[in-house]
């Protein structure tokens, strides 16, 4: 059965290089026909590849808690999402300090997340040669997280969640460029030769989009297509319903096992985020960021949760 993870996992890992390939070539593409400051086509691409990502953290009381009783089950529910409209107010009106706190959480979570999913391939696969995790996290966490944010283009989107994140940076933001861009060079070159080319393959993709890409297409294609997607294989490694699709030789079955229960996740997503930008000047109502902002927060409950699936992961 292992073997049949293994394949899953490529295939999920191609689809997410190739999802970022697709983003970095119709970024330049549209930017050239459409211009760079339209936004349309932004919206609509990353609109679509956050509605991809969004159900994967829909699943964290099935991992947590796969057989409680129904109270307990709710009672989880109830405290998740609590810490998630908590950390939305942060978010929203507690300047930079909550905005800063969320970006650390996510940067961190993404490259541990990333570096689980590479060694669970590693386990799978028998490959011997050694990921530097440490870099690795660290680069892959940072690249798509600040990067895009200290890009000169997102003032105007910043300034639609909350015009006291424009500055989030303390006019930090070349250093934090140079010092994150250098970094992941620095991570590509060393990976290269310690014979670890896919995973510098992989951080080389990342730096594009996040160079290249606007910055609203930047987060959301990689957090859907890349992060979300990553994080649904290393689902159905532990989820019942996978197992037995994976015992049939089942690989499709075995990832909509671990996609289709978030789904009601993407409705409700985006239901809080039209209700937030329906209320005017206290919340913008720009709708997509609003739904930014709602995945951001519930990053925070989803990072605590899946704290022991990671660290099984990596030890």
């Amino acid at each position: 059965m292992r073997d049949l993870e293994y394949r899953l996992f490529s295939q999920v890992r191609s689809f997410s290089s190739t999802a970022v390939i697709s983003a970095v070539v119709l970024s330049l593409a549209l930017s050239q026909f459409l211009g760079e400051n339209s936004i349309h086509w932004q919206v609509v691409i990353a609109v679509i590849a956050l509605a991809v990502g969004i159900p994967h953290g829909a699943l964290d009381h099935l991992v947590t808690l796969p057989k409680s009783k129904p109270t307990v089950m709710v009672l989880f529910i109830t405290v998740y999402v609590l810490v998630a409209a908590i950390a939305v107010i942060v978010i929203l009106e507690f300047n930079v300090f909550g905005f800063i706190f969320v970006l650390l959480m996510s940067a961190t979570h993404f490259g541990i997340g990333d570096a689980a999913f590479i060694n669970e391939m590693d386990r799978r696969g028998g490959r011997k040669a050694k990921l530097p995790r440490v870099m690795y996290a660290v680069a892959a966490g940072s690249i798509p997280v600040l990067i895009p944010l200290v890009n000169s283009a997102s003032t105007d989107a910043l300034a639609q969640v909350n015009p006291a994140l424009i500055n989030w940076h303390q006019g930090f933001d070349q250093e934090i460029l140079g010092g994150v861009s250098g970094f992941a060079v620095v991570a590509i070159v060393a990976l290269f030769f310690l014979r670890r080319k896919r995973e510098s393959l992989d951080l080389a993709l990342l730096l594009a989009l996040a160079l290249i890409a606007p910055p609203l297409i930047a987060f959301a294609v990689y957090f859907g297509c890349w992060h979300a997607m990553r994080h649904t294989a290393r689902l159905t490694l532990s989820l019942e319903s996978s197992e037995r699709a994976y015992k049939q030789g089942n690989l499709r079955k075995a990832f909509l096992s671990a996609v289709l229960p978030g789904t009601p996740a993407l409705v409700g997503t985006f239901v809080i985020a039209g209700l937030l930008a329906l209320l005017g000047n206290e919340f913008n109502d720009d709708f997509f960021w609003m739904a930014l902002v709602v995945v951001w927060a519930l990053t925070v409950p989803h990072m605590a949760v899946t704290a022991k699936l990671d660290r099984s992961a990596l030890t």
